[in-house]
């Protein structure tokens, strides 16, 4: 499979087959109710995990209560587009003996959810063998994208969503924050950043190998501490 033909192929994943098991941490109803904090070597993030996706929101909860991310580095990063991980391979001395095997989800595309900068999504892989779209279980990606214009999102309703239009608001915000509008209904976005976006931006300007090497980071950026956190009142 060629995985570096656009884009939406750049999501596509490197990982292995090994048959073990999924997360065994158990979710709280308090869980619902909290935030995950990702600490990286590049600094924090605070993720809001979205209720309209609870398969992914579940999933992840567990992941990240089993600690199963923490040592694992951004395996991929496109500037103007998305930091990406979740790869077992990225870890220092990777024992491949230990990998848990990436299962799938089932894709849960929600109209009101869209690729706006700092939202968090599940990669997968492409259309060509994965027509359902089903979503990698543990790799995920957060959006940096850019900011557009009419005229680019116009192009993208036409060449890149094949004629389905951006609502207005999405649109206003794609004119203003930013984000990556080709990806919506196409990948699942299970949560979006509450803070963090400096060291979104800080990940997103690192030197990388470029396409022909995968957009791998040239120095590593791991992620260190995970954990659910108590909700700041907004």
């Amino acid at each position: 499979m060629k995985i570096h033909l656009t884009s939406l192929l750049l999501l596509v994943l490197l990982f292995s087959k090994i048959n073990l098991a999924q997360p065994v941490a158990k979710i709280k109803k308090t869980d619902f109710k909290k935030d995950v904090e990702m600490v990286t070597d590049a600094g924090t993030f605070i993720i809001r995990l979205s209720d309209s996706t609870p398969i992914h929101r579940d999933n992840f909860i567990k992941l990240i209560k089993s600690k199963f991310y923490e040592g694992i580095a951004f395996h991929r990063v496109i500037s103007g587009f998305m930091i990406q991980a979740g790869d077992e391979k990225s870890r220092d001395n990777a024992d491949s003996t230990k990998f848990m095997r990436d299962y799938t989800l089932p894709a849960e595309f929600i109209p009101s959810l869209f690729h706006k900068k700092g939202v968090i999504a599940a990669a997968r892989w492409g259309d060509d063998i994965n027509p359902k779209r089903n979503s990698s279980g543990v790799q995920f990606y957060i959006v940096q994208g850019r900011v557009h214009t009419d005229f680019t999102l116009d192009s993208t309703e036409t060449y890149r969503l094949k004629g389905r239009k951006l609502p207005e608001t999405h649109r206003a915000v794609y004119k203003t924050l930013g984000g990556s509008p080709h990806l919506d209904q196409n990948y699942t976005i299970f949560g979006e950043l509450v803070s963090g976006f400096d060291a979104l931006d800080k990940i997103a300007a690192t030197p990388t190998s470029g396409k022909a090497g995968g957009d791998k980071p040239l120095g590593s950026i791991k992620i260190l501490k995970t954990k659910m956190v108590k909700r700041k009142s907004s």
